[in-house]
């Protein structure tokens, strides 16, 4: 269940807004509010069995964005090429200290920096 809900967290922050309104406060209230079906209901002015199929769509919508889409997938894929770049980074770092080149030293510190900028706004996601 714990694997689920953080799937459907992570898939809603990518693919929420392409829900329709009740799909995607359906969605809200009940992983995020954690709020039972009986309650999600009474805020919609629908059933239970209402809430338990509007739900189950809006999961299939969420999982069909993502096998369409891939952003996702492309996103943990960019992640995992900026930590490349970071270690490759490092290695000239220190060859270049070895070596005792100022000019590439100073060149890879900068590199670095932009490298945990970026690192530092998207961490990777799922998995």
């Amino acid at each position: 269940m714990v694997k689920k809900l953080v799937e459907i967290g992570i898939l809603f922050d990518f693919y929420g807004k392409l829900l329709s309104e009740r799909q995607y406060t359906s969605i809200e209230l009940y992983y995020i509010h954690d709020l039972s079906l009986t309650e999600i209901g009474e805020e919609l002015n629908i059933s239970r069995q209402g809430v338990y199929d509007t739900l189950k769509r809006a999961e299939q919508k969420l999982y069909e964005y993502e096998d369409t889409l891939g952003l996702i997938n492309k996103f943990n894929y960019k992640i995992r090429e900026i930590d490349k770049i970071d270690k490759i980074t490092k290695e000239i770092e220190k060859e270049s200290q070895n070596i005792n080149n100022q000019k590439i030293l100073e060149k890879s510190k900068a590199l670095r920096e932009i490298v945990e900028k970026i690192k530092d706004s998207g961490q990777e996601v799922g998995d």
